[in-house]
């Protein structure tokens, strides 16, 4: 791996997150000071990475050092949507980073910030002693850093060096040198991940819901609804790989080979993910941002009328999906995941904003309008709609119907040409 200190064992306790080098010491500053960089363009993929075995290895780290004085240089490059921390996860880490940790960081450099910085510098400042705050420097460029601190000692990741250097050029008026993006190649026959509904419709005889929807939500029906931490849990990312791969390629998939539960929940949170439009669609983003001003005793009412303006497609497969997450939050207490749980990590897998990402402030409304879909599932998705709107799921009824093409009476999924067979015990 790119950065990896390869003095690092695998016996090392955090193996697993520091192999990735997000935390790295890097010498003393002008005043003796130990460095430490914290560069978010090697956060790998939220699904990916245990954020708890984050922070804990963060003050496994701090702890080594925080008796005497230092100082932290964090590269905010490179944090997305994919890979950055939930807002409760931040809260609870300066929470977790007590007096013993602030006291003795003398500076904070804050390297190319963004607007989201100064949107969370705003939502914690309240929680943010004055003193700590003056410990806070940011810095639009590596120049302005090299003006605090001797830059050929830092590790900074060749990735921040081009973002500044594209950065300056910018500046300069210079525009950044063309680069060739090689042609689309047409997806496979088989392809699960990457393509639209439409296209897996039109692949698998016409059936509704997606084939590795299907196969995943049967499997973790059937072995994983009383699995702690169901789909809170990262899985190996060199399976998940190799698991989309198979898929794609429409090879035979059988989960019980990998020996852990967490891989199929990662599985059909990434094709949700990779799906070219979300499944609540584009066009039901701003709606859904108004739940938060929607009085609480008509917010239920609310999310019926926006998923009504739904493709039948995406209602159908949603309700598919909600249906199974219901499953999951009523068996919470062994699996720890209630329907605000499931919400925290299905949300942004749901829907997300046409351009760029969403914005801190978009969470709340997102994750709430999500929990309602799961929490109130009944009557969300009940039967009683006027004509030509959405029908009946036969799939929660057990009646057949042209909604379940490719199920059984049961609600398992039948056997498609481009759908690799699940081996179930």
């Amino acid at each position: 791996m790119a950065g990896q200190d390869p003095t690092l064992s695998t016996s090392h306790p955090f193996y697993d997150v520091a192999r990735h080098s997000i935390l790295q010491v890097a010498g003393d500053d002008r005043q003796g000071r130990r460095i430490f960089t914290f560069s978010c363009c090697r956060l790998p993929p939220s699904h990916q990475l245990n954020h708890q075995r984050l922070l804990e290895y963060l003050k496994y780290t701090l702890d080594q050092h925080v008796e005497n004085d230092y100082t932290i240089v964090y590269f905010h490059y490179g944090l997305s949507s994919q890979n950055k921390p939930s807002l409760g996860w931040l809260q609870n880490a300066y929470k977790e980073f007590d007096r013993k940790y602030k006291k003795n960081l003398k500076a904070l450099y804050v390297v190319h910030p963004t607007s989201f910085i100064k949107a969370l510098w705003n939502i914690f400042k309240p929680l943010i002693s004055h003193k700590f705050g003056k410990k806070v420097t940011y810095c639009s460029s590596l120049r302005e850093l090299r003006e605090h601190l001797q830059c050929d000692q830092l590790l900074i990741p060749p990735e921040v060096i081009r973002y500044d250097e594209k950065l300056q050029n910018l500046h300069k008026g210079h525009l950044p040198p063309p680069t060739k993006t090689p042609p689309p190649r047409p997806p496979l026959p088989t392809q699960q991940f990457g393509v639209s509904l439409q296209y897996l419709k039109d692949k698998n005889q016409g059936e509704l819901i997606p084939p590795v929807l299907q196969w995943t939500v049967t499997y973790l029906r059937e072995k994983g609804l009383h699995t702690e931490g169901l789909f809170r849990r990262s899985a190996s990312a060199q399976t998940v790989r190799q698991v989309q791969r198979l898929y794609d390629q429409g090879k035979p998939v059988n989960f019980d080979d990998y020996g852990d539960m967490h891989v199929p929940a990662v599985i059909l949170k990434t094709f949700l993910r990779e799906l070219p439009q979300p499944l609540l669609t584009f066009q039901a983003y701003e709606q859904i941002l108004g739940i938060t001003s929607v009085e609480s005793s008509l917010r239920v009412t609310h999310c019926r009328l926006i998923l009504q303006s739904l493709p039948e497609h995406n209602y159908t497969v949603l309700r598919y999906l909600m249906c199974f997450l219901h499953e999951v939050s009523q068996e919470s207490i062994s699996n720890k995941m209630t329907s605000s749980n499931l919400a925290c990590v299905f949300g942004l897998n749901l829907i997300w904003p046409s351009q760029g990402v969403a914005s801190l402030s978009a969470l709340v409304p997102l994750n709430l309008f999500t929990e309602l879909l799961i929490e109130y599932y009944d009557k969300v998705f009940s039967a009683q709609e006027t004509p030509g709107e959405h029908t009946e799921n036969p799939v929660e009824t057990g009646q057949a119907g042209p909604v379940t093409k490719g199920f059984t009476q049961t609600g398992t999924p039948r056997a498609s040409p481009y759908l690799p067979r699940l081996r179930v015990p």
